[in-house]
């Protein structure tokens, strides 16, 4: 295309009406491979098992066994010293036996406690059951920056930035990452959806999700004064500003912004459907349940149907799982709150025909100690919790192309450390973007004169894992 024609094109668009010539002007220049979209769709490394992903954080650290990870042998201790030495973050006493008694379920016999039967009933073979986890620091902060960011930290980007970097997007008027909390923010707070030195367009857009109309939950995304085409005409204007200007600076900080206007713009039709769960069945309402948790589980499901590629589901504030008191009491409440939601997650995507690419990722960013903790004049708490372990914990995946009905990895006999197929968490990110196409080594961006990856120089795929 003859440049000095380009321009001359652009300068005629620019005068034409507001609305109408800017709409030109976008499809010259995305012709012109100017405005090319950040979350335009990539193509892989390899063929893809999983499109899509929807990660459940029970921030805060759920206990292995009183779980999925089952120990006889701590319960034969209950109350007596374990012959095991080990340090944690805080004093911890004798052993604690789990308050909750165990099952087995489905044909591959995954053991599970009470907290999780009906789930485990109903979705047990679809299970990859990781008792292996292990990860660095028994501190919220970090471990959440590590799972989430593969830096502990550092200011690194986040998993989800990462996998709409590589994949982009199937639905330019959404976002592509999406982070989804009840009220409030969870431990290290954005940084656990940073974009960090990736492009902006690629960051996690929050939303708190309790007791919302669906038009609310995206702040200000509506004008209260003009009607959407006066707003595309004030759009298209300041667009025809920021590009000018980029032009001539091409700073990516303005690249995103221009972006982010562009994709809000288009969000006002999409967005207020896709967070509307009153626009389902009223038996996939009833299905889910009516707990903050349930709800978003049922948006995550709305929006990974719509094209979006990443959605964090946070279970509230700070680290609502961190049960230091009255672990029986404190866990039952907060299953309570999440099974029924996570059963039908599992079932309204398999009926769907969604499951089979989609992976749906649980845990949290460590487990919980084995023995009791104790107050810090070493006296025992008046009711029985556990402290932070990061050296041996449980996390399940679903869907998306891992190996149904497989339980990998082992703790040692009281659920302390992992002990056979340790699995770190770089080696989990490696797998994940193993199973969504990409070699987790090649999917680098260059910063600061370095190749920068989410797994840093660590991780390997867990081959054990995929079906």
């Amino acid at each position: 295309m003859n440049s000095d024609f380009t321009l001359n094109r652009r300068d005629m668009l620019r005068r034409c009406g507001a609305g109408f010539g800017m709409a030109g002007l976008a499809s010259v220049l995305q012709a012109d491979g100017i405005l090319n979209h950040p979350l335009a769709e990539r193509s892989t490394h390899h063929p893809a098992r999983a499109k899509r992903v929807i990660q459940i954080l029970c921030n805060g650290g759920p206990a292995q066994m009183d779980t999925f990870d089952p120990k006889p042998e701590l319960t034969k201790y209950h109350g007596k010293r374990l012959p095991l030495h080990f340090a944690t973050e805080r004093p911890t006493g004798t052993a604690l036996g789990s308050p909750f008694s165990f099952q087995k379920y489905g044909d591959c016999g995954l053991d599970a406690s009470e907290l999780f039967a009906d789930f485990a009933r109903e979705h047990a073979d679809d299970l990859c059951v990781i008792r292996s986890m292990h990860t660095d620091t028994p501190i919220h902060e970090n471990s959440l920056r590590l799972m989430n960011c593969g830096a502990s930290i550092m200011a690194r980007p986040s998993i989800g930035a990462w996998v709409t970097y590589g994949l982009g997007t199937e639905n330019q008027n959404l976002p592509g990452f999406i982070v989804l909390v009840p009220k409030g923010m969870p431990v290290a707070g954005a940084d656990n959806w940073q974009s960090s030195f990736l492009p902006g367009s690629f960051q996690g857009t929050y939303l708190e999700t309790e007791n919302k109309n669906p038009r609310d939950l995206i702040e200000h995304i509506r004008n209260p004064t003009l009607t959407p085409s006066e707003q595309r005409a004030q759009l298209s204007f300041l667009q025809t500003l920021n590009r000018k200007h980029f032009e001539k600076r091409g700073e990516p900080a303005l690249e995103a912004r221009i972006h982010s206007f562009e994709t809000a713009f288009r969000m006002q039709a999409e967005a207020t459907d896709a967070f509307d769960i009153t626009r389902e069945p009223e038996s996939i309402r009833a299905l889910y349940g009516d707990t903050a948790q349930a709800k978003q589980f049922l948006m995550a499901r709305r929006l990974v149907e719509r094209g979006v590629r990443f959605v964090q589901v946070w279970h509230g504030t700070l680290q609502p799982w961190d049960s230091h008191n009255n672990i029986a009491t404190a866990h039952k409440k907060l299953a309570a709150e999440s099974a029924q939601g996570l059963t039908a997650l599992l079932t309204d995507l398999k009926m769907r025909g969604m499951l089979e690419d989609t992976l749906v990722i649980w845990g949290g960013e460590f487990g919980r100690t084995p023995t009791v903790e104790l107050t810090q004049n070493n006296e025992l708490k008046p009711t029985a919790g556990r402290d932070h372990n990061n050296h041996g914990f449980t996390m399940w995946l679903a869907g998306g192309g891992v190996k149904g009905g497989h339980i990998h990895g082992a703790t040692d006999d009281f659920g302390f450390r992992a002990v056979k197929d340790r699995i770190h968490v770089h080696d989990l990110q490696a797998t994940v973007l193993h199973l969504l196409g990409f070699d987790h080594e090649k999917l680098i961006y260059r910063h600061s004169g370095r190749d920068f990856r989410l797994t840093d120089v660590h991780g390997h795929v867990v081959q054990e894992l995929l079906a």
